[in-house]
């Protein structure tokens, strides 16, 4: 492995893993979701504009008026994300919101197909059934405990909610290539903040030192640190070993919602959350089926 993947690969998997510990933050945090994300939005977006100015991204002429407005919608798009994600884990718990979400690949390719023209082959349409039935798994399992029938579904729908609204924001961000990302990063968040500042309370930041210290965490670490890493690794490493890396997210947050909150999944809830994962790395992945055995396309 030369340095550079090396690196990448490094900056990869650190990149998943302080993505996979934002619920336990969140939760901690103690505020009400909105405010969560908007006090996220004001901290990323001081770091990302520290970042962007090093970089060199906020001379004129980087952006177009036809790109700038499009970064304004994925922005919109992300932040409904965020807020529909983060409402998801005190409903449904971490490990459930973030199984659930992740069925967003299978979104983008609804949209792709509806809007971009793309085909839903048979090797995707088979790997959107297994995650469909993981989902059903997951539903029927009815929380195992984490709250009431009702919540727990609330949970599973605010989720879905979530990946639908990503899916949409990657859609657009299709139509940003040659955009700095860091710099679509910063207006996404930036229009978080007016997005959510009529809404959010006048009472500040909390005065407390964990809920403090969690939504800066969430601003610079989750948000601009994060970010950065992402990037970094996605430039330097083949795309099938980036699909590969980011399923430690998911495992990341499963294991924090144990260890943090001891939320135990239940064997029915277990055997969803499987079937979600193996169904989006086979369809990120290009794996399927030929001559007896599994072909490991873009490998």
């Amino acid at each position: 492995m030369d340095n550079s993947l090396r690196r990448g690969s490094l900056e990869m998997v650190a990149a998943m893993l302080i993505s996979g510990t934002i619920g336990w933050f969140v939760l901690v945090s103690g505020q009400p979701v909105l405010e969560v994300v908007f006090w996220r939005c004001v901290f990323g977006a001081v770091t990302l504009l520290l970042i962007c100015a090093a970089m060199g991204f906020l001379k004129p002429g980087v952006l177009t008026r036809a790109t700038f407005l499009l970064a304004v919608a994925s922005g919109v798009a992300i932040v409904g994300n965020w807020v529909l994600l983060f409402a998801s884990y005190s409903k449904a718990s971490i490990a459930i919101g973030t199984a659930v979400y992740n069925v967003q690949p299978f979104m983008l390719v609804g949209l792709a197909a509806l809007f971009l023209d793309e085909k839903i082959t048979l090797p995707k349409m088979t790997w959107l059934s297994l995650a469909f039935l993981g989902m059903l798994a997951i539903v029927s399992a009815h929380g195992n405990g984490q709250g009431g029938a009702g919540d727990y579904l609330l949970g599973i729908v605010l989720a879905l909610g979530a990946a639908f609204l990503y899916a949409v924001a990657a859609l657009i961000i299709k139509r940003l290539s040659g955009t700095p990302p860091h710099l679509i990063a910063l207006i996404q968040v930036t229009t978080g903040i007016l997005l959510l500042a009529p809404w959010v309370g006048g009472e500040g930041l909390p005065v407390e030192t964990s809920a403090l210290a969690s939504l800066l965490t969430l601003g610079v670490v989750h948000t601009g640190v994060m970010y950065v890493l992402l990037y970094s690794a996605i430039q330097r490493l083949p795309t099938a070993l980036t699909g590969a890396l980011s399923f430690i997210y998911p495992i990341a947050a499963i294991l924090v919602d144990w260890v943090a909150f001891d939320h135990r999944l239940a064997p029915l809830q277990w055997l969803g959350v499987a079937a979600i994962l193996l169904a989006a790395a086979g369809m990120q992945q290009g794996w399927w089926f030929r001559s007896g055995r599994v072909a490991l396309k873009g490998q």
